[in-house]
């Protein structure tokens, strides 16, 4: 299993980089992945959906579908895919430390 080291601290991740430990995953964290997917700055935005992924992946297991998402993190569609271009559910999960949420190609 490969390790990377963000903020400092190696965590094991899967073949395509999601965390194999979400409690791994701390704050400090998430501007590096972001970079790495090509985001530059995490806005307000992007912190809203980012906890709300974590949340839903610790109530429930997994994190939110696009679908979802836009219906309960408070950003909209359109927006999710503004502020995660490269599919919002699937990075969203990757910059918050969770596993690829289930139905992500």
């Amino acid at each position: 299993m490969p390790t990377v080291t963000y903020a400092g601290t190696p965590v094991p991740v899967n073949d395509e980089g999601f965390f194999t430990d979400p409690d791994r995953w701390n704050e400090r964290m998430a501007p590096e992945i972001a970079r790495e997917a090509g985001i530059e700055t995490l806005t307000e935005e992007h912190w809203q959906v980012i906890k709300h992924v974590r949340h839903e992946y610790a109530e429930k297991g997994s994190g939110p579908t696009v679908r979802a998402l836009g219906k309960t993190s408070g950003v909209g569609v359109k927006e999710l895919y503004e502020l995660f271009p490269k599919g919002p559910a699937k990075l969203a999960a990757k910059i918050a430390g969770i596993p690829k949420p289930r139905g992500c190609i």
